[in-house]
């Protein structure tokens, strides 16, 4: 079911003025993502015309922008990659650790998203991997999965990785599975204090190579004494490193990796009311508890554009990655070990059979009739199809 308000909607609406104003102060990137989120599932972007086999009813289908940023393509990949990885969980329970930045590396992260970024992936991973390998932690060989965030509830700039860790892992040796204690991982005050060593130290390594760039109001922080002067009282503060007590099985496991893998910024059901001077949108104030934490927060249409494309990403940059025993070059060696050593049984393959009922996929299936809808004609980006358009109330497929 289509969003009654879309984050599209806001961009074609206030966009092209926003841009104006903005002129010289985007980034290529930044631009990019707009047009193609104004474009997606209309027209412009070209299409197919579908008629149903029984009653002759016509569909006409608009092309997706496929932009990774964009609210309407990621629920489709996201259900892909998550089909994907199905297959790969363990019979375990899992836990969730968040891995954030001060708030005072955010406009230095900002200026540099593919060098910080990758730090924080770096710094998180090998900080688990490092305390879950001491013997007088776990003495166990991990995988995780990370994912970056870039963006608070309210859309502001907030760099944080979410790892998803299983109860355990291979011994050192290779020869036996070895679990936490219940309901306990690693300490987390252990944890924050490599993490912020960790980090600090390669974000300063960084600087000395030069691959750091300064802008605007922290352009003097390309001088070393003043880059060095402004970490240090980072080194003494206490970093944020958040543990959640584990899943209940693999099948909660999904369910919250669907929350986080290709959701970027805000989703479009989030989204109340939009007019010439104001976007309204649902956001949780952390800071409260129980239902005063869910509020509405009101700002200007240039302001909610301006936040949402603060969390664009560098081209090629990946921002779901994989470390140690799921690292993707060894990762269906290890599962298969783990397993082993669990005695677990694989999950079984999908059904290939060809005895099985042939039914029509729903994507495919006429809204009216229920009948196979075919395909009869695609036109190009911004040429009108051929044949003539369906009634308003049904036949335009937005979804």
């Amino acid at each position: 079911m289509r969003p009654a308000l879309e984050v599209a909607d806001i961009f074609r609406s206030h966009g092209p003025a926003w841009r104006l104003a903005q002129a010289g102060h985007l980034s290529l990137g930044q631009l990019k993502v707009m047009s193609a989120i104004e474009a997606c599932r209309t027209a412009a972007l070209g299409g197919h015309v579908e008629r149903c086999e029984d009653c002759d009813h016509i569909r006409i289908a608009y092309n997706s922008c496929r932009n990774r940023h964009c609210p309407k393509c990621q629920g489709a990949a996201a259900q892909r990659w998550l089909e994907a990885r199905q297959a790969e969980l363990l019979p375990l329970a899992y836990y969730h650790v968040v891995f954030t930045l001060p708030a005072q590396i955010g406009d230095i992260a900002f200026q540099n998203k593919a060098v910080v970024y990758s730090i924080l992936f770096k710094a998180a991973s090998e900080t688990l991997l490092t305390i879950a390998a001491d013997p007088r932690r776990l003495g166990a060989r991990i995988g995780l999965t990370a994912v970056l965030h870039t963006w608070g509830s309210a859309l502001t700039h907030h760099p944080h990785v979410h790892c998803i860790v299983p109860s355990g892992g291979l011994s050192l040796d290779g020869q036996s599975w070895i679990s936490c204690r219940p309901r306990f991982f690693l300490p987390v005050r252990v944890l924050s204090r490599l993490f912020r060593r960790l980090f600090l130290d390669r974000l300063a390594e960084a600087h000395a190579e030069g691959r750091l760039m300064f802008f605007g109001d922290i352009a003097g922080l390309a001088d070393r004494a003043a880059f060095t002067a402004r970490l240090a009282p980072l080194r003494r503060a206490e970093w944020v490193v958040y543990a959640k007590r584990p899943f209940a099985g693999p099948e909660s496991v999904l369910a919250y990796l669907a929350r986080y893998t290709h959701r970027v910024a805000i989703s479009s059901s989030r989204l109340v009311s939009m007019d010439d001077n104001r976007v309204t949108f649902r956001w949780k104030d952390y800071r409260q508890d129980g239902p005063a934490r869910r509020k509405l927060m009101t700002l200007a249409p240039g302001e909610f554009i301006r936040r949402f494309l603060l969390h664009v990403l560098p081209a090629g940059f990946h921002r779901i990655r994989h470390y140690g025993l799921f690292a993707n070059p060894v990762r269906a060696a290890n599962l298969a070990k783990a397993r082993a050593l669990l005695q677990v049984t694989p999950p079984p393959p999908g059904d290939t059979s060809a005895d099985h009922e042939i039914t029509v996929e729903p994507a495919k299936a006429c809204p009216c009739c229920g009948g196979r809808m075919v395909l009869i004609e695609i036109f190009e980006r911004g040429a009108p199809p051929r044949t003539a358009p369906p009634s308003p109330a049904f036949g335009i497929d937005s979804s």
